[in-house]
């Protein structure tokens, strides 16, 4: 795989909530090197982001409702205005799990909803469906509704549930649930090259991974394919 086009489509991430300023700067340094598409961090850290990233042309992202997305729609809704006032660009909202599991769509439906208007135009929101720990019919419902109330974007995980981050049977099936109306994110678990392409030829379009630099160490140059 093209390694610029891999670079391009990780989001090089950052969400311990130990990390202290001197990690975000290594993060955006590191940003910088491989030239990754865009940082994730969270929203107190965006403004750090943004001013190492000044003048690159790395972007920043950062989490809604994180992680475990029992926020109420209007906090998140809060916090999408914040990062984005900060100097985020994209923000990944963490769905109410809880509604999903209880099959109450409408809960969902509005929270997108409400974060995709605060958003506004020009911003892209991921719904983070947290796929391992839901259950395929509901990740496929769910897909449908987020996807409905105006999300860009769904994203398998945290990568913070213990019941485990993205898998190729799920990106295929949020590939297919969302039919060309959004754009997924494969999150979790992805640690080498090998997880990473697999990703992609999934249909996955953005990974989000701590591990880019490892991945892109570990990615043939053009003269080893």
């Amino acid at each position: 795989m093209d390694r610029a086009l891999l670079a391009a489509a990780i989001d090089h991430t950052l969400l311990d909530p130990l990390a202290g300023a001197a990690d975000v700067d290594r993060l955006c340094a590191e940003a910088v090197e491989w030239q990754f598409g865009h940082v994730c961090v969270s929203p107190s850290r965006v403004a750090l982001a943004v001013k190492a990233l000044a003048g690159s042309p790395v972007a920043v992202c950062s989490v809604i409702g994180f992680p475990s997305g029992a926020h109420t729609g209007g906090m998140k809704a809060a916090e999408a205005v914040q990062a984005l006032a900060d100097g985020a660009v994209e923000v990944d909202m963490v769905a109410n799990l809880g509604a999903i599991v209880e099959g109450d769509w409408g809960v969902l439906s509005t929270e997108v909803a409400a974060v995709v208007a605060a958003a506004g135009d020009g911003h892209h929101v991921k719904v983070i469906l947290e796929a391992a720990a839901i259950g395929r019919d509901r990740l496929v419902a769910a897909v449908a509704v987020a996807v409905d109330a105006g999300a860009g974007w769904v994203k398998t995980s945290t990568g913070y549930h213990p019941a485990g981050g993205a898998t190729v049977p799920d990106v295929k099936a949020m590939v297919a649930a969302a039919g060309g109306r959004a754009r997924v994110k494969a999150s979790g678990g992805i640690r080498t090259y090998g997880d990473a392409v697999t990703m992609l030829r999934a249909g996955a379009e953005r990974l989000g991974t701590s591990r880019g630099v490892d991945i892109l160490q570990a990615a043939p140059r053009p003269s080893e394919r």
